[in-house]
């Protein structure tokens, strides 16, 4: 399949697809004697499986990574659990920050309420 080919199927741009082949994603891709990228059907579903990885919260180091190990094929659920439970953590305390953003907030929205805004500039006495 060419580039555009596999970038179609995936749902993702050629660019895209060019990115993952430099950063590991994809293994490189044989080429023609005209300098065109021929990939193989797998192409696709490893493109879709690093997708749903990022989508998961997965950053795209983990998702080389996670790639990898199937590829070496010593990934089992047990092995990889702790991939899931990093990103799960993550998630967790990035929900916290945002809680404790929005409480922070939410403060400045009742002091601007009550008259208190500290961010109009109060007149020099």
């Amino acid at each position: 399949m060419k580039i555009g080919q596999v970038a179609g199927a995936a749902g993702v741009s050629v660019d895209t697809v060019r990115f993952y082949e430099r950063r590991g994603v994809l293994p490189a891709a044989e080429r023609r004697p005209s300098g065109y990228r021929v990939f193989d059907a797998a192409a696709v579903e490893r493109i879709r499986l690093a997708k749903a990885l990022q989508e998961l919260g997965f950053t795209l180091d983990e998702v080389v990574e996670a790639l990898a190990a199937h590829d070496a094929g010593d990934a089992t659920c047990d092995s990889e659990r702790w991939r899931l439970e990093a990103v799960v953590d993550r998630i967790d305390a990035r929900m916290a920050e945002l809680a404790r953003t929005r409480r922070a907030a939410l403060e400045s929205l009742d002091e601007c309420r009550a008259g208190r805004c500290r961010f109009v500039p109060r007149p020099a006495q």
